[in-house]
This record gives structure tokens, sequence and C-alpha cells, in this order.
């Protein structure tokens, strides 16, 4: 397929995921913010401010000032208005690949975001926050429906992955540094939409070891670290041409994802929470580096080419060294 509709739909996967995940993770922390009295808002909403990637004004803030930066901003800062108008664009480019109900479902998410920002800001974020996740919900579904398992949607499906392992650890991060025995890592599950999983798992018990060690290590949630680095995995080894290579992975996206995913399938028990923020900053360089990886070998490689002038050559006139 052509690189440019494979990174369009590498991208559209990210896009989405990352729109429907700030948007559960904004939803929790605003109900946070207005039921909790003991909570300061400023601290709250400059620390989830860093760990979604935006830079923090100044001045005091709260959730409405919160809300228009990570929801409404359009200053291209990677708001959720932004996120889903660049999923929109990647798809309008990609057309001849994706179906047409894909298509649909994200023009008109896109054409209702007006509306629903207007509603929000009269009678608050809640039902903005629930749009986005149904919309994102009702996409993945259209996706996994619609479209062929070829290489379009393992690109899909790749890009997905990777922006759900950077996503799940920016919410653990929102944690890191709380108390074990703290109520708030409760919210990390109902961020992630895990928390009635994680009590049939766990038969109730709500301990910030257990939460860290379901988000991260569990095999069969959808979102947890583990199960979206093998999924990557399964994507990348799906897109390799040379199956029947003898000496293990041979690019450098699948390195990165597999030794990763070995360092957390053989991690001792009861150690996550050592060092929680590190094993979690080293877990997003990955996604940086990964996607790095994936766009060189798929979307941006090209030959080597050098021209060469007619006095370096001794020729009269230029020739091209390299293959083309």
């Amino acid at each position: 397929m052509l690189a440019r509709n494979a990174e369009s739909l590498f991208w559209i996967g990210r896009y989405v995921e990352r729109a429907d995940d700030t948007a559960r993770i904004m939803d929790v922390a605003v109900h946070q913010l207005l039921e909790d009295s003991t909570v300061d808002p400023d601290r709250t909403c400059r620390r989830l401010l860093r760990v979604l990637g935006f830079a923090e004004p100044e001045g005091r803030l709260d959730v409405r000032g919160v809300t228009d930066i990570v929801a409404f901003g359009r200053d291209g800062a990677g708001s959720i208005l932004d996120t889903i108008a660049y999923a929109r664009e990647n798809a309008r480019g990609a057309r001849e690949v994706t179906s047409t109900e894909m298509w649909e479902c994200l023009n008109t998410t896109y054409n209702g975001l007006a509306e629903r920002e207007r509603a929000a800001k009269r009678l608050g974020p809640h039902e903005f926050f629930r749009y986005v996740e149904h919309r994102a919900a009702m996409f993945a579904g259209l996706a996994d429906s619609t479209m062929c398992r070829d290489d379009g949607y393992r690109f899909l499906l790749l890009g997905r992955s990777i922006e759900r392992v950077d996503m799940t650890v920016r919410l653990l991060l929102s944690r890191a540094g709380d108390l074990p025995t703290s109520p708030t890592w409760a919210t990390v599950l109902r961020s992630a939409g895990g928390y009635d999983t994680y009590l049939r798992t766990y038969r109730g018990a709500l301990d910030a070891g257990r939460i860290v060690e379901f988000m991260m290590l569990d095999r069969l949630f959808p979102r947890s670290v583990f199960f979206a680095i093998r999924q990557a995995e399964e994507c990348l080894a799906e897109l390799d041409d040379h199956t029947d290579y003898r000496f293990g992975a041979r690019d450098e996206a699948q390195r990165l994802l597999g030794r990763a995913r070995s360092e957390l399938e053989f991690i001792g028990p009861g150690v996550l929470l050592d060092e929680l923020a590190t094993r979690l900053a080293s877990l997003q360089e990955l996604c940086r580096k990964a996607g790095e990886a994936i766009a060189m070998q798929y979307f941006h490689a090209a030959p080597w080419v050098a021209w060469v002038s007619a006095r370096e050559s001794g020729a009269d006139v230029s020739i091209l060294e390299g293959e083309l």
C-alpha cells in the first residue's frame, strides 16, 4: 500500500485513541475536582496539564480553565478538538483505504463538536467528554466491522496500540507519588473504563499495588500496557514480509517493543510500585522511539541518492549514484 495511506491510517488510530483517552482522563478528573473539596484545584490542574503534555499558563487554574485548554483549545497544542480535526483530515486524505462508514463517523463527530462545546459551557463538560468517548467507541467498532484484515487495518491497529500504551502510562503518571493507601488510585481504573473489570478480577480489593499491576501487566484487559504492547508486536510481525528471518527481530520497532514486553512479562511480583515514575518515563520514551522507528521503516524511507558534479567525476554531465 502507499506509504502516505499507511501513515494516515497509523495516525488516525493514534488520534482517535488520544481523543478518547484524554476525554476519559478529563471526565474523571473534573468530577473529582467538583466533588472533593479537599483537593487543591490549581495544583491538581497543573499536574494534569503536565501529564497530558500541555504548557502551564500563568495565574491560578480551575476546572473551567483546564477544560478550555485540554478540551476546547484551538492553538494546535493537542486539545481534544485539535486531535479529532487531525484524525478527520487524515481520513479525508485516505478515503480509498477507509470505509465510507468510518469517514462519516469522523466527519459527523467533527461537525458536532461546536454544538457540544456550547452545551458544555452552559451545562458542564461531562456531556462533551461522554460524546467524545461514545464517538470514539463507534469509530473503533466501525473499523473492526468494515475493514478487511489487511495491511491498512494493521497500521490503524498499530497506531491505536502505540497511543494506548502512551496514554495509559500518562494516566498512571498522574497518580505516581501518591500514597498507596490514597483513594485517588481508583480514579485510574475509572479513567480507563476498567473499574468493574478490576473488581471482578480482585474480588473488590482496592489496593494501589494491584491497580498498577492490573493496568500494566494484565494479559486480558485491552487497555493494559502489556496487552497493547503485545498487540503492536503482532501488527509489526504481520507487516514484516520476511517472516523466515532466523535471528529474531530485524526491525528497530520490533526490538524496542519486544524488549519492553519481556521486561514486563518477567518482572518480579510486588515491585511495580518501586520506582514507578522512572519505569513509566522509560515506557513513554519507548513509545516515542517506536513511533520514530515505524515512521522511518514504513513512511519516510527513501533510497540513498548522491549527486556528483561533472567537475568531480570528470564527465560532461552530472550523474546519479545509488539505486532508485
